[in-house]
């Protein structure tokens, strides 16, 4: 079960456009349809459909839908910016 600070995480990381679903599965392992749920149960109904519209079919939140390879679920300069880092496990 999640906390609500790892459930806040999942939702600012299903919005975002360039994290792909592999990412929150590799970080919270938690499946495509499984955030879906997430997403429905804490959100407005509003906001979810607003999100199932914007991420059904997007390219950058499927992996195998991606025309190019990017390192590590992040982008290139993530790490200069805001001097964060996956954590190891």
């Amino acid at each position: 079960m999640l906390d609500k600070a790892e459930v806040d995480r999942v939702i600012e990381m299903a919005w975002e456009d360039r994290t792909p679903f592999d990412a929150i599965l590799f970080q919270f392992n938690l499946k495509e349809q499984e955030v879906i749920e997430l997403m429905r149960r804490e959100l407005k109904p509003s906001s979810f459909r607003l999100w199932r519209a914007r991420v059904q079919g997007r390219r950058t939140k499927h992996s195998k839908l991606r025309s190019f390879e990017e390192g590590r679920f992040k982008c290139s300069r993530q790490k200069s910016i805001s001097n964060n880092a996956i954590s190891k496990r």
